[in-house]
């Protein structure tokens, strides 16, 4: 049984295949840059498929859903 080069995981609904060894945000850079530095800045925040919170480091397994959302502590403080 051969081991597939890459990973399949999935962002905002689209799935992405990543090399093994990538972290989260990789997958977010691979299909969208500008979220991806947005998440490097603290601007955004990764969530699985429950909307839990989930480390930019995470490691990758196959079949993840990462959702990319606002970080909301400051959002609130830009409105105020």
């Amino acid at each position: 049984m051969s081991v597939p080069d890459a990973l399949r995981v999935y962002v905002n609904e689209r799935g992405v295949s990543v090399p093994h060894g990538s972290v989260a945000v990789d997958a977010v850079r691979a299909l969208f840059p500008e979220l991806a530095a947005e998440v490097d800045a603290g601007r955004q925040r990764l969530t699985d498929s429950r909307g839990l919170p989930v480390s930019a480091s995470q490691a990758l397994v196959g079949g993840s859903i990462y959702r990319v959302v606002p970080v909301r502590e400051q959002m609130n403080e830009a409105t105020s």
